[in-house]
């Protein structure tokens, strides 16, 4: 069902001005401050900077001490970019978040999803500005978003703000919610999913991702097979120098609708990983992503990472 909106408290409404204050700064000012705040991440060895080291190990393995190391600074400095640079998404109207977008390439491939009459489902890995990107599918088409609850409650209202400032549907990720996209995309509407979260329980299916195994949802492959609708893969990239964003489309892999979930599983891989590719600095590293494991050894693959 879609989300209510709940009312803000006065902590949350100061974090929401403070987000129009800072948008007044050039996106090149906001990114130094990304680039500081990811140098005192590097000076506590915080959680997330050791996570994003062990998962540059695993991924890149052809890569030697120095160039882990540099590939670690540019990530670290990549993701606290992406919360610095919030207010200049969230803070201002909605046409002049979209003017930060320079470039689009892979537009036909949604242009061509949408002339098939339906709905269409846009996989959206965390990889990028996908705040932005939001906003651009819902400047193009009615949109629905599934989201899951934050983790502390009180920010729900300001997300929900944010996110619905063009009229997104935004819908919970539980089973009224997936019905609920089930008729968005009967209605035609872009549904749009991050894919690549952690599947509750026993949910999600294995499949290789950079050739590990990794655990992923079974929930767009199983709307696209139910409903039909085909499946695009988007994301925002960040441009150097605070220039702005290139806003990318690519194709599915082909299974991605498959019946049988280990299938549609490793083809939503596949698609993650094209997207990866183009911009692998700006994945979110910092999230344990192999973090379950068939022979439940994940631990040993994050050892000082709790």
């Amino acid at each position: 069902m879609s989300a209510a909106k709940p009312a803000m408290s006065w902590r949350v409404r100061v974090v929401r001005g403070l987000l129009r204050v800072f948008a007044v700064l050039p996106l090149s000012v906001l990114h130094r401050f990304g680039g500081v705040l990811s140098g005192l991440a590097r000076l506590v060895n915080s959680r997330e900077v050791r996570v994003a080291r062990r998962n540059i190990a695993l991924v890149f393995p052809e890569a030697d001490g120095r160039r882990q190391a540099t590939m670690l600074r540019a990530t670290l400095r990549e993701t606290a970019c992406g919360l610095t640079e919030l207010p200049r998404i969230w803070g201002v109207p909605a046409a002049r978040a979209l003017a930060l977008i320079e470039a689009v390439s892979g537009l036909e491939h949604l242009q061509r999803a949408q002339a098939q009459g339906c709905g269409v489902l846009v996989a959206a890995p965390h990889l990028g500005q996908w705040e932005l990107l939001n906003l651009y599918l819902c400047s193009r088409s009615p949109m629905a978003l599934l989201y899951r609850s934050p983790q502390h409650a009180a920010w729900e209202p300001l997300l929900l703000a944010v996110r619905g400032s063009l009229g997104a549907q935004q819908i919970r990720a539980d089973a009224a919610g997936v019905r609920a996209l089930v008729r968005c995309l009967h209605q035609g509407k872009l549904v749009g999913i991050l894919p690549d979260q952690r599947p509750k329980g026993g949910e999600g299916a294995f499949a290789a991702f950079f050739g590990r195994p990794c655990k992923s949802m079974t929930l767009l492959g199983r709307l696209a097979h139910k409903t039909g609708a085909p499946v695009v893969f988007g994301f925002a990239e960040r441009l150097p120098d605070g220039a702005g964003f290139r806003v990318h489309f690519l194709p599915a892999p082909e299974g991605i609708a498959a019946a049988d979930p280990e299938t549609a599983v490793a083809a939503l891989h596949a698609g993650i990983e094209a997207c990866v590719r183009i911009a692998p600095l700006q994945y979110q590293w910092t999230y344990k992503r192999y973090s379950m494991q068939p022979d439940r050894t994940a631990e040993s693959l994050y050892p000082d990472c709790r």
